[in-house]
Parts: C-alpha cells; sequence; structure tokens
C-alpha cells in the first residue's frame, strides 16, 4: 500500500519535528522502532541576512521518544549545518528560537533542550 504517510507522522511525532525534519528511513522490528530524521535545508530565520553555504550535517544523534503500541521508539537525528561567509564560521538552527511561542508539552522541552547540547 502506497501513500502519503505525512498525516499519520502528524499523529505520532511533535509538530515542529515534522515542520523541521525529514524521515528519511525507519526500522521496526518486534520490540523497537526506529525513525530516521534529517533537518530539512531551511536557512534558519536569524541568518536569513547572511551568505550560508550547506555543510552537511552534526553526527547522529539517537533520542528515545515514546512508546507506540508496544514498541520502544528512537529517533535517529541528523541537524544540519551552515558555513556562513559573513561571520566566517560554521551557524546552525538554535532550537530556543523555534520553540519560542509555540505549545508544547514538558516532555518535548526537554527533548529539544537535549538535542541543542549537541
Amino acid at each position: 500500500m502506497q501513500g502519503n504517510y505525512e498525516e499519520l507522522l502528524k499523529l505520532l511525532l511533535p509538530a515542529i519535528i515534522i515542520e523541521n525534519f525529514e524521515l528519511t528511513s525507519n526500522k521496526t522490528t518486534e520490540e523497537v522502532m526506529h525513525l530516521y530524521l534529517q533537518e530539512f535545508n531551511h536557512i534558519p530565520k536569524e541568518f536569513e541576512s547572511q551568505k550560508l553555504e550547506s555543510k552537511g550535517f552534526f553526527d547522529e544523534i539517537t533520542v528515545q521518544d515514546f512508546p507506540i503500541r508496544g514498541h520502544k521508539v528512537f529517533l535517529h537525528i541528523k541537524r544540519r549545518r551552515w558555513f556562513s561567509h559573513t561571520l566566517g564560521k560554521v551557524v546552525y538552527r538554535n532550537w530556543e528560537l523555534v520553540a519560542d511561542g509555540t505549545r508544547m508539552t514538558q516532555e518535548f522541552a526537554a527533548f529539544l533542550k537535549a538535542i541543542n547540547r549537541f
């Protein structure tokens, strides 16, 4: 069965993940679900006025999320980085700014705080 899985993902993942990351693959066993996510190549709002060049991704991090139907869920996240020719250094999205003004659970706020450490 083929189809658009975006609506299903919206039920499983927070909106901020759907808006900023692409599901690139998944693997499911009898007990574990692995979701692989890559940040979209959209220039962060805080750097829109600068000349940026995509420079790939930071190392993948793995975060355990809430279980789904008896499966442990692991999100494998690749955050994007850009080289700012204006600043002469690597820059990346400030997740605290992205989350500002959004409604989210305390658990998801903690998740954002955790990925900001990497």
